[in-house]
């Protein structure tokens, strides 16, 4: 059974930093690609970042881009989050993604429906 457990949310304050940890069970780590994504209150989910399966490459959104740092070690079999700068914008619950399909036509995934696997979210609210 895959499970991906996410931790490190909060309260925070803007300007200040956070960061999720997402660990994962029941699944071959090294090689799932890793994503995070977001929902705020009445938006759709959306995303945030994804790391390749060696982590050498990363992507995203432009939203948070220069703010936010992906990364995973996989000898923990755990994906982070590293979040600064944070703006109120920032708050919503995050959530951790897990794709074991393999497309040698596509290293982007920036949409839900391409994940496989989802932990149950960790909320981060940052205050003005």
């Amino acid at each position: 059974q895959v499970q991906l457990v996410e931790s490190g949310g909060g309260l925070v304050q803007a300007g200040g930093s956070l960061r999720l940890s997402c660990a994962a069970s029941g699944v071959a780590f090294s090689i799932c690609t890793m994503g995070w994504f977001r929902q705020a209150p009445g938006k759709e989910r959306e995303f945030v970042a994804q790391i390749s399966r060696s982590g050498s490459t990363k992507y995203y959104a432009d939203s948070v881009k220069g703010r936010f740092t992906i990364s995973r070690d996989n000898a923990k079999n755990t994906v982070y989050l590293q979040m600064n700068s944070l703006k109120p914008e920032d708050t919503a619950v995050y959530s951790c993604a897990a794709r074991v399909r393999i497309d040698a036509s596509a290293n982007y995934h920036p949409r839900a429906f391409e994940y496989d696997y989802w932990g149950q979210g960790t909320q981060v609210i940052v205050s003005s």
